[in-house]
This record gives C-alpha cells, sequence and structure tokens, in this order.
C-alpha cells in the first residue's frame, strides 16, 4: 500500500509540473527578453533610426517578412512582452494600414490564442477550485453572454491587452469564442495603428519626431468606447426580455 501511495503522489507531482510547464516557459521567455537586451530593440527610435532598412528588406523580400513580422508579433503577444502597440504602427509602416491590419490582427490572435490554452491548462481550473462560490457565479454570468463581454473587453481601450487575454481563461469561456471575439474585437484599434503607422514615411522624411501617444485621440477613445458600448447590447436586450 505504502508503494501504490507513494508512486500516486509522484504522479500526482509530476501531473501539476506538467500544467505548470506552459507557466515556466512563458517566464523563461520573459526572464530571455529582457536579459538579452532585446526590449531595447523595440522603441520609436529603432523604428525611425532604421526606417530605410526596414522598407528596404520588405520591397526585397515581400513573402519572408511579412512572415517575420508575424511571427515576432505571436511572440511579443504570447509572452505578453511589452511592444504590441509599437509593433501595430510598425506594420502599417511597413504593409500599409491594411494588409498591415491583417498581420497584425492575425498574429495577435493567435499568440493570445496561445496564451490563452497555456493560462487555462495550467492555472485555469485549480484557480477556479480555491476561488470558491463567487468565481463560480462570475464564471456563469460571463458564459451567458460570453461572446459580447470578449467583445467589450476587446473593444475598450481601458483594459491592456495582457489582462483581457488572461481573465476569459479563468472564467472558462470556450476557445472558439475567445478566437472569433478576439479576432474581431481587435480589428477597430489595429486599424488605427495601422493607419498612423502608414503615415509615418511623411514624418522620417521630413525629420520629425513622432510619439505613441499621438496615436489614441480623445476621439479615437470615445468612438472605440461606442463600439465596446454596441457590443453589450444583446446583454441589456436579453436582461430586458427576462424582466
Amino acid at each position: 500500500m505504502t508503494d501504490v501511495t507513494q508512486e500516486t503522489a509522484s504522479n500526482s507531482k509530476i501531473n501539476k509540473l506538467k500544467k505548470l510547464l506552459p507557466l515556466f516557459i512563458l517566464a523563461a521567455g520573459l526572464i530571455l527578453f529582457f536579459g538579452t537586451g532585446a526590449h531595447n530593440y523595440i522603441s520609436e527610435d529603432v523604428l525611425r533610426d532604421n526606417h530605410e532598412a526596414l522598407t528596404q528588406g520588405v520591397a526585397s523580400y515581400p513573402i519572408v517578412a511579412p512572415l517575420l513580422f508575424g511571427a515576432a508579433y505571436v511572440v511579443v503577444v504570447l509572452f505578453s512582452l511589452p511592444g504590441g502597440t509599437l509593433m501595430s504602427v510598425a506594420g502599417g509602416f511597413l504593409f500599409g494600414p491594411f494588409y498591415g491590419a491583417f498581420l497584425v490582427v492575425f498574429s495577435a490572435t493567435l499568440g493570445a490564442s496561445g496564451l490563452f490554452i497555456a493560462a487555462k491548462s495550467s492555472i485555469g481550473d485549480s484557480l477556479r477550485e480555491k476561488a470558491g462560490p463567487w468565481m463560480s457565479k462570475l464564471e456563469a454570468g460571463f458564459k451567458k453572454n460570453e461572446f459580447s463581454y470578449l467583445l467589450f473587453l476587446r473593444l475598450v481601450p481601458a483594459f491592456p491587452f495582457f489582462v483581457v487575454n488572461l481573465v476569459p481563461a479563468f472564467l472558462g469561456v470556450s476557445l472558439r469564442n475567445y478566437v472569433v471575439g478576439t479576432f474581431i474585437g481587435i480589428i477597430p484599434g489595429a486599424l488605427v495603428f495601422t493607419y498612423f503607422g502608414a503615415g509615418l514615411g511623411k514624418v522620417f522624411e521630413s525629420g520629425e519626431a513622432f510619439s505613441l501617444s499621438a496615436v489614441v485621440t480623445p476621439e479615437i477613445l470615445i468612438a472605440l468606447s461606442g463600439l465596446a458600448g454596441l457590443a453589450l447590447l444583446p446583454v441589456l436586450i436579453n436582461k430586458i426580455r427576462n424582466k
């Protein structure tokens, strides 16, 4: 009996380690990113100083360049690295507003889905178990209109992207709704950044400075918040019908 008990305990520890493996990999990625100084290469100054080399690279390698850009964007989102906004702007600068937006949306959705799966499989179940009844109630309410809530979270510019990537994993959202909601929900914001990026060529040629803070104007914030409000209309309609 003792051997069986020890074997069971050993298997339980191995299973826990397997579940936590994705988190260890994500943590290792963050350490590697900052430890190697890679974060220094994602900045407005680097984009400005190397804009000619980057545009020439895209022109010389029209197939490889977008693949490399997409892969880099997936890594940034998957490991929750800083620089997603700047890369969205760079996507518009390098590939134009529409093709750039497509690359950004597709890559961001792919990276966010990977993070969602990692978080859900690693700590999603255990977190819900330890949180108690209140988490079950929150999860039940979220699931009733999870697609609308996902769109709302994606559209509201006040919520950090990596936070919205993780919260649905803890609330038992289905992968299908997560992927579709993420893809649709980030399109407006991606278009805002890529349109801004598409106009950077003239800024660089004139030698003017640019700042990412100039992208999100009060008008843009109001527009995105309005779209987020529309995403909650189905929830309000259901509540009115129930009453």
